[in-house]
């Protein structure tokens, strides 16, 4: 007699065409708020327009609904980040001068930008080396692009084009998940599935895969670009890929393909995975081996992180199991209540990652400076303090953005009636000491810097 452990209930997860698609809501400015849906009175009628339209909490009390709507939304922010890195690509496509930087990025400046010439204004355009006229670019698009393996105009074209697919493909996902298949709540609370998968998928798997174009497109590119060959006799991408023979004349241990890898001779790939530190000499950049490198170990790492958590098997962590389980000797009942929180308060979760890649951000423009990961970045100074400048302002203001959620979380969600004595609670009742502690702490920085 065989016994067969049952399987996995699958569960139905969303609803189908849960919301009409109808574009008369469109000629109704305000219908989400019965107040604003009357008509001005005042200017003050366009303000609240713009400032409720995506307070979705003033819309509804479901969380459900809330949760489909700011899914959606993200969606609509993918697409926008899509049609600019389009946009971006275009213009370094048909207005720059990136061949010719390309070829020579000491002496020639980087510009995708020409001013015509109405009324006088082409006097902005600035000789930038190599004939070339046009308004200096500070942003590092042309030091990515080389780090990338674009060695011509016509893929960047290639590359615009793709991210207009991709943002139509967004605005559709948008649409799709909101109108025809929309998440249930369950769905947005499986905080487990949701950490394997974007722990696994997202980042272990996005990170393999963008090793693997650097090892084998971005690596034999920019050695040939630092031997000072010309952007145009260097071979097309898909041929580095495609003909391994090619890449074994630049790294002899690709001839033995994946053999190193199955019999445990890793030391084999030492050639283009290398862990030398420091920059490199000619291009002032971290060595794009180290950089091969650390994608495929980063990569590692997570998908082994993804397989940490619980969900429909009985093996691996729950999260809630970890969070309670922090209890420190000051801390009372700890992270008790806290998963709850998380998993019902989108403000709460929101305020967290404002905070961790605000303060994440102030340190990639420490590093960017520091440790430039782009070839030739390093020497071109306008672009670093553009980069550096950008980065921190991003960054507060993401940690202004942290605060401000927080305080919506306080005033909406909180209930401190069900919070007694963990974490939050004793940081709350104890507030006025941390504060004078802390304004103590700047005081004497102030004083002594």
């Amino acid at each position: 007699m065989i016994i067969r452990s049952p399987e996995p209930e699958v569960k139905i997860l969303v609803d189908r065409d849960p919301i009409k698609t109808s574009f008369e809501e469109w000629a109704k400015p305000g219908h989400f708020s019965r107040t604003i849906a009357k008509g001005p009175d005042t200017t003050t009628w366009i303000w609240n327009l713009h400032a409720d339209a995506h307070d979705f909490d003033s819309h509804t009390n479901d969380l459900e609904e809330i949760s489909r709507k700011v899914f959606s939304a993200h969606f609509g922010q993918l697409s926008i980040i899509f049609l600019w890195l389009s946009g971006m690509y275009f213009h370094g496509a048909r207005f720059s001068n990136y061949e010719a930087w390309l070829s020579d990025p000491t002496h020639i400046g980087p510009s995708a930008q020409v001013v015509w010439p109405i009324v006088g204004q082409e006097i902005l355009n600035g000789d930038v080396g190599g004939g070339f006229r046009g308004i200096q670019i500070t942003s590092g698009f042309f030091q990515i692009w080389r780090a990338s393996g674009i060695t011509s105009e016509l893929q960047l074209y290639c590359t615009a084009i793709g991210a207009l697919v991709f943002a139509a493909l967004m605005l559709f996902a948008g649409w799709f998940h909101y109108h025809k298949a929309a998440p249930k709540l369950a769905w947005f609370q499986d905080v487990e599935s949701m950490l394997n998968h974007h722990l696994a998928g997202l980042l272990g798997l996005g990170s393999l895969s963008w090793a693997g174009h650097q090892v084998h497109v971005s690596l034999p590119i920019n050695q040939f670009l630092n031997a000072g060959v010309d952007p145009k006799e260097i071979p097309l991408p898909h041929e580095f890929i495609l003909n391994r023979d090619l890449l074994a004349q630049l790294y002899p241990s690709f001839a033995e393909g994946a053999t190193p890898f199955f019999t445990l001779n890793w030391s084999k790939y030492a050639e283009f995975l290398t862990f030398r530190g420091g920059l490199d000499p000619v291009t002032g950049g971290l060595w794009l081996t180290d950089i091969a490198h650390h994608h495929l170990a980063i990569a590692i790492l997570f998908l082994i992180a993804g397989h940490m958590y619980r969900t429909n098997w009985g093996i691996g962590h729950g999260i809630k199991d970890i969070l309670e389980a922090h209890k420190g000797p000051f801390t009372g009942q700890g992270h008790k209540g806290l998963y709850e929180i998380l998993t019902t308060s989108w403000h709460a979760q929101l305020s967290i990652n404002l905070a961790m890649l605000g303060s994440l951000t102030i340190v990639v423009a420490h590093h960017m400076y520091s440790m430039p990961p782009y070839p030739y970045l390093a020497t071109d100074y306008g672009t670093q303090l553009s980069l550096f400048t950008h980065h921190m302002w991003i960054g507060g203001f993401l940690i202004v953005g942290a605060a401000a959620h927080a305080a919506i979380f306080m005033v909406r969600d909180y209930d401190p009636t069900t919070r007694y004595n963990d974490l939050l609670d004793r940081v709350l009742r104890h507030r006025d000491a941390i504060i004078s502690h802390l304004n103590w702490v700047c005081i004497f920085l102030g004083f002594h810097s």
